[in-house]
């Protein structure tokens, strides 16, 4: 059987190279870069699911092709939920990580409630039809960043039944508790059932 071609509607190599390893083969998963788009794709939704959903269509519409998208927010308690769907321009357009890791431990100044998720949501359409995933990590932000590894809010995120960040672990232990690694393996167990 001929590997079947789905578009991740993403420019972010790290994303790209995890979805391959989970996928192990199966598919041929194939970028923006590769289909030859480089423009921006819309996000304004008010939430990770619409968001993920609009990317997927967005793509989906300009090329018919098979693909899936995804949306990913931090949710902290303390702030009742924010940075959210705003997590990855937090500190503003064209903001770097560190302003953004600087910006939420401002605001978590004095709090003691530290409790916070990371959320991704996956929307994927094959042969025309929309199909949802969604990865829940629980966690809490540390008071000063810790680690080097892995992207965004890794530093100061650590997750439930762990005593380092994310950014403290080693990618592989990383993907497998992660957000994303648990949306990605929702993904694959349908993808494989087909």
């Amino acid at each position: 059987m001929s590997e079947k071609r789905l578009v991740f509607a993403t420019n972010n190599s790290h994303k790209l190279k995890e979805i391959k390893e989970i996928l192990d083969g199966k598919y041929d998963i194939v970028s923006l870069k590769d289909i030859g788009f480089s423009g921006d794709i819309p996000e304004t939704g008010e939430t990770l699911h619409d968001n993920a959903s609009q990317k997927a269509h967005y793509i989906h519409d300009i090329y018919k092709t098979d693909c899936f998208a995804d949306d990913t927010g931090l949710e902290v308690d303390a702030l009742n939920g924010e940075p959210g769907v705003y997590s990855a321009r937090y500190a503003g357009e064209n903001c770097s990580y560190s302003d953004n890791v600087r910006k939420l431990l401002n605001q978590m100044e004095g709090k003691t409630l530290r409790s916070a998720r990371f959320k991704t949501v996956i929307s994927l359409i094959l042969d025309g039809k929309e199909y949802f995933f969604e990865g829940v990590v629980e966690g809490k932000i540390v008071e000063n960043p810790k680690g080097d590894s892995g992207f965004g809010y890794d530093p100061v995120f650590m997750p439930e039944g762990y005593d380092k960040t994310f950014a403290q672990m080693p990618p592989g232990l990383k993907n497998k508790i992660s957000h994303r690694g648990k949306a990605v393996k929702k993904l694959a167990e349908f993808l494989k059932s087909l």
